[in-house]
This record gives structure tokens, sequence and C-alpha cells, in this order.
């Protein structure tokens, strides 16, 4: 028998009505599975330490806490942030190189003491950082008083037992100022006449020329 025109209106009606809540549904299955966490993660949804703070302990550019003895490492942007590093070394400082000419102070780094590092299980290799203060003033600057290089523009004065001992060179420090190292050569033989003090500096230019203050 055929169907009249309102016939085929009415059942093409409910085949269209069916059709959307079969789609309907299927949408609504795929946002449930979404939701629950059921799906695959995408690549970039791999939880990664983040680079720099925390991926080496005490790496160069990353900050350590106050102290010189006792420290950690922090975000640079934190509060606790007291210096950055400036160079990194494995091992022992008088079997390494030489800390940069301006550094501050020096951190020894033990095997096991801290807490941080690469692995997180508290134990890091023997080295040392050498670092910079993140505000001044900076001992380590010319003239400052310290750091663990006498430079050239460094005040001293003398110690005894031929040595001498860096100072400020504003007088700031507890002993005033003697003599100021004007240059660094490598023999005493290339130091000007005017020379009063040689100084041992280190490094490929050796010796310190001195004058009085």
């Amino acid at each position: 028998m055929r169907a009249s025109a309102s016939g085929r209106r009415s059942i093409g009606a409910v085949c269209a009505l069916l059709l959307a809540l079969a789609v309907l549904c299927a949408c609504q299955r795929w946002s449930s599975a979404s939701d629950s966490g059921d799906s695959a993660p995408s690549a970039g949804a791999t939880p990664t330490r983040p680079s720099g703070y925390g991926a080496v302990f005490l790496g160069v550019d990353e900050c350590s806490s106050f102290g010189t003895t006792s420290f950690t490492e922090v975000p640079c942007t934190s509060e606790r942030a007291a210096a950055r590093v400036i160079a990194r070394y494995d091992g022992k400082v008088a079997d390494g190189p030489s800390c940069p000419a301006t550094t501050d102070f020096v951190l020894h780094i033990s095997q096991t003491a801290p807490a941080s590092d690469e692995d997180g299980d508290g134990a890091v290799p023997q080295g040392y950082a050498c670092m910079r203060k993140l505000e001044p003033p900076h001992p380590g600057d010319p003239g400052g008083g310290g750091g663990p290089r006498t430079i050239v523009g460094d005040c001293v004065y003398s110690a005894g037992s031929s040595q001498v001992r860096e100072t400020a060179c504003d007088g700031t420090g507890r002993k005033p100022p003697e003599y100021r190292v004007t240059s660094a050569v490598t023999a005493r033989s290339k130091c000007p006449a005017s020379t009063a003090l040689y100084v041992q500096l280190g490094g490929s230019k050796p010796v310190g020329c001195a004058r009085p203050v």
C-alpha cells in the first residue's frame, strides 16, 4: 500500500528526530569520558621538572638562600634568595679552576649535605659554586674588601710573616688599607718602579704590583 504525502512527512520527521537524539547521546558520552580523565593525555601534558631551579643543584644562574655554611637552593625571585651562581665546578677549590674575579663568596658543596638535588635523594657531587650577591655591597668588586680573590683595585694591609690581607679601600673594614694593587703582571720584574709591595694574585698574571695608599 502506498503511503500518503502527509504520512511520508511524518515518517521523515520521526527519523530526523531519532538521528538528532543519537548524535546528542554520542556527544554526551564523549564529554563524559573526557571529564572523567579516561581519555589519554596529550604529549604536552606530561609533567616535567622546571628548567633552571631544581634541575641541577646550584647550577649557573640559580640562586641560594642566605648563609655560607648552611644554605638551600631557592628560586631567584624568592624573598629568601641572597646570591646567584656565576660559576660552578666539581671537586675541591684547591684542585679546580679559580672563581671569576668579582666573586663575592664561595659555597662549598659536599657530596651528601643538601637535600635538594638532581635525583631528589639528598646526594650531589662534591663541588663549589662561585656566588655573586643579588644586592650590593659586593665584597668581590675592586676595593670591596672581600671576595675569594685579590684583584687589581683591591687594598691590603700587612698581616705579619710576609703576608697581607684584603681590606676595604674606603676604610670601612676592620683594618685600614696600607697598599692598593694597581696592576697585574706575569713576573715581578715587570712591575713599575713605584711598586712597594708584591701581592700574589694567581691566574695568568699572578703578580700584583701594589703601591702605598
